[in-house]
């Protein structure tokens, strides 16, 4: 049972109610055990709705709930005797403000997977995360908590969880930069990146350093990658192998060249003879492509 109070109760044991289970009672006489979680009726007299409506006039009260309940939002005009739901009934028409306390109620109890993260909103995520590591302001912080921090405003219009989804992320993240931090984005932290083969490879931000993965051949040449947050910091490059493996990683290209290249040349070389493989790659040709048949 549940008391009026919000208190549960059990029968007694051996109580002559227990065979015949009645909806309501009023109760006579109650106690709560040691330890016990729930009160335990001593004595009480079977009653019906009205007679407890009548009983408890004083407690009855219709109020409006929205609230984040069972994974959505939930909206109802709900009829009480105390704590006690005796009806409810969908609400049509919602405060929109409650809609959105309870929106953000939800968000934060499960997380901002609820939002539809798209490989380019993550990616823009990750990329301002790492500039606001490495540069601080103006560049804005998107940790969870900093995001749900700004919740409010692009929850405007959301009623129900569905609606999540339908949250433009990466314009939200867009819209937390400041002119000129926007103007500067693909400058301080380009999403791409062209290496001397011309191919424009993707920066992976997602680890504490920037890196930039391509296969060896395609950076003869380069005797330095880019510094990234206006020089600030060094792009990691992995250098693969032919077949997409990591053969080397530096974030100093003209090292790896005078010192480091030689032994994976002479590791890779017989694997991948298709491949060209030069004494001096300062000075090579970078590409794509393999050796032209002979």
């Amino acid at each position: 049972y549940l008391m009026a109070s919000g208190t549960g109760a059990v029968l007694a044991d051996g109580s002559a109610l227990a065979g015949a289970r009645p909806q309501w009672l009023a109760v006579a006489a109650a106690d709560r055990p040691a330890g016990s979680a729930s009160a335990r009726v001593r004595q009480a007299v079977v009653i019906d709705e009205d007679v407890a409506r009548a009983a408890a006039a004083p407690l009855l009260e219709t109020a409006d709930e929205v609230a984040w309940r069972d994974g959505d939002v939930s909206s109802r005009r709900v009829e009480r005797l105390g704590a006690i739901e005796l009806d409810a009934r969908p609400l049509r028409d919602p405060d929109p403000e409650l809609v959105r306390a309870a929106l953000l109620d939800g968000v934060r109890a499960e997380g901002l997977g609820l939002l539809d993260w798209t490989p380019a909103a993550v990616a823009l995520r990750e990329r301002l995360a790492f500039l606001h590591g490495a540069l601080g302001e103006p560049w804005p912080a998107v940790d969870d908590a900093a995001l749900l921090d700004r919740a409010p405003e692009w929850l405007a219009g959301a009623r129900r969880r569905a609606d999540l989804r339908r949250v433009d992320v990466a314009a939200m993240l867009r819209g937390l930069l400041p002119w000129e931090a926007a103007s500067r984005l693909d400058e301080y932290a380009p999403e791409r990146i062209e290496v001397p083969s011309g191919s424009r490879i993707r920066v992976d931000y997602a680890g504490e350093r920037p890196v930039l993965a391509v296969k060896l051949q395609e950076l003869f040449g380069w005797d330095a990658a880019p510094r990234l947050a206006g020089g600030r910091v060094p792009l990691v490059v992995h250098l693969l192998s032919p077949a997409g493996r990591p053969a080397a990683v530096t974030a100093d290209l003209a090292t790896f060249w005078r010192e480091g290249y030689k032994a994976v040349r002479a590791e890779l070389r017989g694997r991948y003879p298709k491949h060209p493989w030069p004494e001096d790659p300062t000075t090579a040709q970078p590409t794509r492509r393999t050796n032209p048949r002979r």
